[in-house]
């Protein structure tokens, strides 16, 4: 949920062929640039969907998307109706699925569609269904955004690339729940914030947190208040770069952190405000698992221990 300024992709073409069997699949931003925005932008209206009709959980856990077997899940909605229902992108099928807890269904073709078409078939999908919901059609943490019900310029779907993305999630997914399982304070869900399209998992030593001094595009004060109310260490996978990146922080940022060891090939991004790793170091690794653990872990630990974290009593002994 940190806001970034974009990371510009190599300049150079990528010529190494695609591979469809690789466990870590390779996916150059520049060529699915087209389609990354339209699907960010589409997870953003899901995702509004939910916040409209969500109660307030701390740090705005009500919000997300999770990663599941097929694809994306908003997980189950509440609405004032007195029903449920539950908003899936399956990228196998390549639908958009609406079900109500009264055994009721909707689906929309994803397909090569204007933002503009999406937000209305999915907003006359749920009154159809009786769950009417409106939500403010301002894309969040994007500069120059267009309104939802205005954007005639995305309209991009390779189905190859988003699978591509979908498994990279999928991947990154069990890694980083083998790593918040070693933690037994207050930790979030691994959950994707459409916001910048991140998957990420969050730490807490327990501690209250100077109010934040960030914004973006969009996006209130209030926002971030509540996201960085308590000291956090953050990790995720953000599509952004030459292949993506792994990111790691800690807000507030003690002194010594970025000047920490950590993982060989991660490095501290100025411009970014925390650690690094390009995900073209997990994919091309032997040991991509264990990379990547290594990486979080070295990272958490850099925070902890700079920021005086109780680590005994806030990580499961091993």
């Amino acid at each position: 949920m940190t806001p970034r300024d974009p990371v510009p992709a190599s300049t150079h073409p990528v010529t190494e062929r695609l591979d469809d069997t690789a466990e870590w699949p390779i996916l150059p931003v520049a060529q699915w640039q087209p389609t990354r925005d339209t699907l960010h932008l589409w997870a953003q209206i899901i995702g509004k969907i939910r916040l409209a009709n969500s109660p307030l959980i701390n740090h705005w856990w009500n919000v997300p998307l999770y990663v599941t077997s097929r694809g994306l899940t908003t997980s189950l909605i509440p609405h004032d109706s007195g029903r449920n229902f539950q908003i899936d992108f399956d990228f196998h099928t390549h639908q958009l699925q609406i079900t109500t807890s009264d055994g009721q269904l909707r689906s929309l073709s994803l397909e090569p569609r204007t933002v503009a078409d999406f937000y209305k078939r999915v907003l006359n999908h749920l009154n159809d269904l009786g769950l009417a919901t409106r939500i403010w059609p301002m894309p969040v943490e994007i500069e120059n955004a267009i309104p939802f019900d205005k954007d005639d310029t995305h309209a991009s779907y390779d189905r190859d690339h988003v699978q591509r993305y979908w498994r990279t999630l999928v991947q990154t997914d069990r890694v980083m729940h083998e790593f918040r399982s070693r933690f037994l304070g207050k930790a979030s869900p691994v959950h994707l914030w459409w916001g910048a399209l991140d998957l990420a998992t969050s730490r807490f030593s327990g501690r209250p947190a100077p109010p934040h001094p960030s914004s973006a595009p969009h996006l209130g004060p209030h926002v971030m208040l509540e996201a960085y109310s308590y000291e956090v260490s953050s990790c995720g996978y953000w599509p952004d770069g030459d292949q993506g990146l792994f990111y790691s922080y800690i807000y507030p940022e003690p002194d010594g952190f970025r000047d920490a060891p950590v993982t060989d090939g991660a490095y501290y991004s100025h411009e970014l405000g925390e650690f690094v790793l390009p995900y073209e170091r997990i994919r091309e690794s032997a040991d991509p698992d264990n990379l990547l653990l290594d990486f979080l872990q070295s990272t958490y630990v850099a925070a902890a221990e700079h920021a005086g974290w109780q680590r005994s009593s806030l990580e499961r002994s091993t």
